[in-house]
């Protein structure tokens, strides 16, 4: 993958949360949200407070998922990084 993000943006790949509760239920894809944390893979040039490998917390509704090889990522504008977990 090469790609570098511009102006004030991050790329984000999304933490995918366990599927199964506490006592073992599994819970289907269609009941669940897509989760709001997730990895930075790249950052632009603009941004210093994050780095590659931070796991943030961003807006439910929040960026523009691309698609890249066959792995979904986010574009997120650093406005919509609500934190760093960690």
């Amino acid at each position: 993958m090469n790609f570098q993000p511009l102006g004030e943006r991050v790329l984000v790949k999304r933490v995918e949360e366990a599927n199964t509760t506490a006592s073992g239920i599994i819970i289907p894809d269609s009941a669940t949200e897509k989760p709001s944390t997730g990895e930075v893979v790249a950052v632009s040039k603009e941004v210093s407070e994050l780095a590659c490998g931070n796991i943030v917390i961003f807006g439910k509704y929040s960026g523009n998922e691309i698609t890249l090889g066959v792995d979904k990522f986010l574009v997120l504008d650093t406005d919509d990084i609500f934190g760093i977990i960690g």
